[in-house]
């Protein structure tokens, strides 16, 4: 029976498994969005989230307890401004799994995260095709 034993193993022991999520969470909030196995994504959702709740929290104790998890000053410094700012009215649920493909190699499921935040970059109004290709034609013409 499983009972009480909550997480995924990975094939890896305790600490290779620790700084895998360190490194996987630091890379997310530095990116806003990255590529990696299905089971890795859904287990770093939990500890992005948490580290999104202490930006919010913003209070010195809190920086120290994202600075003891996340791997760079500078992460740590843009989750207390940027990131957690965006998130300030959410309460919950800033990270966003998509999937992409099937590995090559193994066939693994390959998955997208990234913060939910970051859809609106990606919305922002783009030129419509046919705009864009009718203009240099009509300069060329009264040219």
């Amino acid at each position: 029976m499983r009972h009480r034993k909550k997480g995924r193993q990975l094939g890896r022991q305790t600490k290779h498994r620790g700084a895998l999520f360190r490194n996987l969470v630091t890379s997310l909030l530095d990116q806003e969005r990255i590529e990696t196995t299905g089971a890795k994504a859904k287990e770093i959702r939990g500890f992005t989230d948490r580290m999104i709740t202490l930006g919010k929290e913003g209070t010195l104790p809190a920086r120290r307890r994202a600075l003891g998890f996340l791997r760079s000053k500078a992460v740590v410094s843009k989750l207390f401004s940027d990131v957690a700012a965006r998130f300030k009215d959410r309460s919950g649920g800033y990270t966003r799994i998509v999937k992409t493909r099937r590995r090559i190699g193994d066939a693994a499921e390959m998955v997208a995260i990234e913060l939910v935040s970051r859809q609106e970059l990606a919305t922002k109004k783009k030129p419509d095709a046919r705009t864009a290709l009718s203009a240099p034609t009509e300069a060329g013409t009264s040219a």
